[in-house]
């Protein structure tokens, strides 16, 4: 088993695992190997060193507190990077395994919901910015997220 660091043409960072490095070759030529955030097939591979031993413990974490500033270089960058990145998908994997899909009902869903003409649930779709902000002028509460070719799909 091969694992590959990888990055699509965006700076997307992720994880790759290949059967061997044949088939992330034959994967990434036939242009199936895709970006997991932005669908993206310009994706190459990382340089990266063997990691060997275990975990970094919560004692090696460091507590800041936000009126301090902080120096990054760039291995810490790319570590922080990978680590947003996970804790991004991560809550959005949450979010849309405790909600319901609407699709482009989404406004009329919401309104339901608000004035009580439908069960209270949380709920996700698409919807047009103008009926975001009307929505918002209603007093219903909406978080416009972008529309992420992996929320299309099954979140692993």
């Amino acid at each position: 088993m091969k694992v590959y660091n990888l990055a699509c043409d965006l700076e997307h960072h992720f994880e790759g695992w290949f059967a061997s490095e044949d088939d992330f070759l034959s994967q990434q030529a036939s242009g199936t190997l895709c970006c997991p955030v932005c669908d993206s097939a310009h994706v190459s591979r990382l340089p990266s060193a063997p990691r060997i031993g275990g975990k970094v413990s919560s004692e090696e974490l460091v507590a800041v507190e936000p009126s301090q500033s902080i120096a990054l270089s760039n291995a810490d960058h790319g570590q922080l990077e990978r680590q947003i990145q996970a804790t991004f998908m991560k809550a959005m994997r949450e979010l849309v395994g405790k909600s319901e899909d609407v699709g482009a009902a989404f406004a009329e869903e919401a309104r339901k919901i608000h004035y009580k003409e439908s069960p209270e649930r949380s709920i996700r779709g698409q919807t047009s910015a103008d009926e975001v902000m009307a929505l918002r002028e209603e007093g219903i509460d909406v978080l416009a997220l972008p529309e992420m070719p992996v929320l299309k799909n099954t979140l692993q």
